[in-house]
């Protein structure tokens, strides 16, 4: 009989083992039901983040699409006003060689009068070529002023037109 009691606790001890196994795979199916869910859980709420950020991400391409124009409008009005300004100081630059030069010729003029005059000899030619000298070195500083007046004002046009109501809107939306 030893032998049959020893054999019932045997089984019975298997049987609770068995019993708490089953226990244990149940417990484990429902926390792995729970994973689950709560992983389709996260991966939804991934997989909406991650499309919110492709619509940030188009929205900022857009954007820099809009200011990469804007940037080379402005650069090309840019490249335009100085090639003005550049036609500008190419006038002034080639007045001031005339003027210079203009003045160079009175001066050896005004040189050769002065070298007649202390001989005693009176030349009309080097009194006309010194008058046409004079001439010359007025119109050129004339042209001179002129131009140099026409770039001021450019400048100052450029400058009013840069602190218009209109230019200041469109720097604050960049």
């Amino acid at each position: 009989m030893s032998q049959i009691d020893e054999l019932q606790s045997r089984i019975t001890a298997a049987l609770e083992r068995i019993q708490r196994g089953v226990e244990a795979r149940s417990e484990a199916e429902a926390v792995r039901g729970e994973t689950e869910a709560t992983e389709a859980e996260t991966l939804a709420t991934l997989r909406q983040e991650l499309e919110d950020e492709r619509l940030v991400t188009a929205q900022m391409e857009e954007r820099i699409r809009v200011l990469h124009s804007r940037l080379a409008e402005q650069e090309a009005a840019l490249a335009a006003a100085q090639g003005a300004r550049g036609e500008t100081l190419a006038r002034l630059d080639a007045d001031l060689q005339s003027l210079r030069a203009a003045n160079e010729q009175l001066r050896s003029s005004n040189a050769a009068l002065r070298a007649a005059h202390a001989a005693g000899v009176a030349d009309a030619d080097a009194i006309n070529a010194a008058m046409q000298a004079e001439l010359d070195a007025l119109r050129a500083a004339r042209d001179a002023d002129r131009n140099e007046v026409a770039a001021v004002l450019a400048e100052i046009d450029s400058a009013v037109a840069g602190a218009a109501p209109g230019a200041v809107d469109q720097t604050e939306d960049a």
